[in-house]
């Protein structure tokens, strides 16, 4: 079994910051590539930062400048520091990694339950 636990999410006035963390538990053999998505309501889950474990990183063009994302390979943990944050940045962050358990010969994609993140303006 894999698990991914988020923790960070909360409100916030606009300006302010945040920071979400995730981590994966269980039998795993080996981490790929980690990120966040998020879903707003009445809208589709999107991509809003991802990090490879050589630590290339990839954001939407909405949050660049403003969110950082960063792992520990160690510990099977990323992280996305939230600056600046906007009404439109509410939503639910969902944690999202590719990874091979333990005894298996393929990778695949698992999720956080996701964390709310509610700016207010």
């Amino acid at each position: 079994q894999v698990q991914l636990v988020e923790s960070g999410g909360g409100l916030v006035q606009a300006g302010g910051s945040l920071r979400l963390s995730c981590a994966a538990s269980g039998s795993i053999f080996r981490v790929n590539a980690m990120g966040w998505y998020r879903q707003a309501p009445g809208k589709q889950r999107e991509l809003v930062a991802s990090i490879t474990s050589g630590g290339s990183t990839n954001y939407a063009d909405s949050v660049k400048g403003r969110f950082t994302i960063s792992r520990d390979n160690a510990k099977n943990t990323v992280q996305m520091q939230m600056n600046s944050l906007k009404p439109e940045d509410t939503a639910v962050y969902y944690c999202n990694t590719n990874l091979r358990r333990t005894g298996q010969p393929f990778d695949m994609y698992y999720w956080g339950k996701g964390t709310l993140v509610t700016v207010s303006s």
